[in-house]
């Protein structure tokens, strides 16, 4: 019977001694230093970039003819101006659903490559800390999910380096 409690006693002993491992990681460092990140916000760039130049051409192409209308406004019998006026309007009304469908275009497609990068970031750390035996890897934000951790319980960089090294391959 002292051979079982003594038994009892010494793995409870062992098992309050074990340490789980525990880390964190700063989520704004590990997304913005991500390369992949990066290079879906260098393609996002390129593409507002180039849908901003086609907006302000059409733009620009736009005004040149209502200015045309305009200098020549005085000169059409009214009910030919009004017909000119009325069709500048729907021109520019249709303008602006189609650059707005485009722009809501990019956007959603912006944030669906984004939102799939975060959930392939999660997997990855959720792998990493399966692989390294951690017990929990915490995220550190602006919100305050955690407020205090010691430096080295910080893996950011660690698990920064092997997601950017999975990424290249």
């Amino acid at each position: 019977m002292k051979k079982i409690v003594l038994g009892i006693l010494m793995t409870a002993s062992l098992i309050s001694c074990q340490q789980e491992k525990n880390a964190f990681i700063h989520n704004t460092t590990l997304i913005n230093d991500y390369e992949e990140r990066k290079e879906i916000e260098a393609k996002f760039k390129k593409k507002v970039e180039a849908f901003q130049k086609k907006t302000d051409s059409l733009s620009q192409l736009f005004q040149i003819e209502a200015t045309e209308f305009q200098n020549q406004a005085a000169k059409l019998p009214q009910q030919k101006a009004q017909e000119r006026y009325n069709e500048l309007l729907q021109k520019q009304q249709f303008m602006q659903q189609q650059l707005g469908l485009e722009e809501r275009q990019i956007q959603q497609e912006s944030q669906t490559e984004i939102d799939s990068l975060i959930s392939k970031v999660r997997r990855f750390i959720k792998d990493y800390g399966k692989k390294n035996g951690y017990t929990y890897i915490w995220g550190a934000n602006e919100a305050g999910s955690v407020l205090y951790g010691q430096e080295g319980k910080d893996i950011t960089q660690e698990v920064l380096k092997a997601l950017n090294d999975s990424y290249k391959k």
